[in-house]
């Protein structure tokens, strides 16, 4: 039987029926390490949200094979998590736990020591107690990847993991991504950085609304084709966006 891959057809996905993302086809293979990348603008974090399920297609259709919405791990934006929730450390941790044992039902002793290894792999033993909200944006980002260990899921999927976050803290959350891959997992992230695209992700979808080019890493970063995704997202800023018939 062949392994669960991610298969986007034609989609198209609007806001106030002004088109963001624009007939993009094509798959993630079972097991594979794709960027996203574009210019800003470009519906990268809207694609994502949209395959995550918490945006609805305006055309075209995602196929996820055999995978269940469980399989899948997510890590939106840093902006879009609430901080001033009052959770501590470990609690943030084992909400990764959930999708095994429920959201009303207690942590098992298995689940707890799985959090706190959690915590060990991604440097922060000894935070447990802290609040969420007195953590550097780094010392947050790893209690995020904590809980994505803890879940263990099949597809991690990764909005800007890396943004406004030091160089030590990249380092080890790279690696753990690398780690993920090896196990067999199916890593897709959205990164801005052009460089962590070309150094750590073998596979790359460059879109400006649409597709670019999608493919290896190596011939898909081209000049010619960051360029072309350069004058795409000039060209949509400068005129009305692109409005559905009707």
């Amino acid at each position: 039987m062949m392994e669960p891959r991610i298969r986007l057809e034609n989609v198209s996905i609007a806001y106030s029926r002004n088109l963001a993302v624009k007939d993009i086809s094509g798959s993630f293979e079972a097991g594979s390490l794709t960027a996203i990348a574009g210019p800003n603008g470009a519906g990268k974090s809207t694609l994502l949200k949209a395959l995550m399920g918490d945006l609805k297609l305006q055309s075209g259709a995602i196929h996820i094979d055999a995978l269940q919405p469980k399989d899948f791990g997510y890590l939106p934006q840093a902006a879009e998590i609430d901080r001033h929730f009052p959770l501590s450390v470990a609690d943030t941790v084992m909400l990764g736990a959930w999708n095994r044992s429920g959201a009303f039902r207690g942590i098992s002793q298995e689940a707890a020591e799985r959090g706190q290894s959690a915590l060990e792999a991604v440097g922060l033993g000894g935070f447990e107690r802290r609040h969420i909200g007195s953590l550097s944006a780094g010392q947050f980002q790893r209690v995020l990847f904590a809980r994505l260990l803890l879940q263990d899921a099949k597809v991690i999927v990764l909005d800007e993991p890396f943004t406004a976050i030091d160089a030590a803290t990249t380092r080890d959350l790279l690696a753990i991504i690398h780690r993920w891959n090896d196990d067999g997992r199916t890593i897709i992230a959205v990164l801005h950085d052009f460089e962590q695209v070309r150094s750590h992700f073998p596979r790359t979808l460059l879109m400006a609304r649409e597709t670019i080019s999608w493919g290896p890493t190596e011939t898909t970063m081209t000049t010619s084709n960051l360029q072309k995704a350069r004058a795409m997202a000039e060209n949509a800023a400068s005129e009305q966006p692109e409005r559905l018939a009707g």
